[in-house]
């Protein structure tokens, strides 16, 4: 079976300033195609934090479905997600960080994972936590990037 074979759209290519720090900070939409498996898992990471990859949003458990959503709850268990479960981003907050680069242009890697099951992890799990959780779940894969920088 061919992992990487979800195609994910954001619908832009750099941040629109609605769902960074320099704006509302609200979750994109997302659209998904492709997808077989019932359930759904994200991580959204910056690699280029000067600190190391920062972890911006983790969630889990979403049933099946061609689109998430913009402006995803900030809370454990998202009502416009029914089922779903959200974790700690590198901030130790629950759900979406926005994009926040101190200086430069960063790269924002959306990494969607189609899963077999529901994943057995309480809210508030970390990015590590999700990954072991996931081993020998994951039945698609796919990702997409997006930038901002700040002025």
């Amino acid at each position: 079976m061919n992992k990487e074979d979800l195609n994910i759209e954001l619908g832009f290519k750099t941040y629109p300033v609605q769902h960074t720090c320099d704006g509302e900070g609200i979750t994109p939409a997302i659209k998904i195609t492709g997808l077989t498996a019932p359930y759904l898992a994200l991580i959204l990471d910056d690699p280029d934090a000067t600190t190391g990859t920062f972890v911006h949003w983790t969630i889990w458990n979403i049933p099946a479905r061609d689109t998430i959503p913009e402006n995803v709850s900030p809370v454990e268990h998202p009502p416009e997600l029914p089922g779903a479960v959200q974790g700690m981003n590198s901030g130790q907050e629950i759900g979406y960080a926005p994009p926040c680069p101190p200086r430069g242009s960063h790269r924002y890697f959306l990494k969607v994972y189609g899963l077999g099951s529901p994943l057995d992890l309480p809210a508030g799990a970390s990015r590590k936590r999700l990954e072991e959780a996931m081993k020998g779940k994951v039945l698609q894969y796919g990702e997409v990037m997006a930038t901002y920088g700040r002025s």
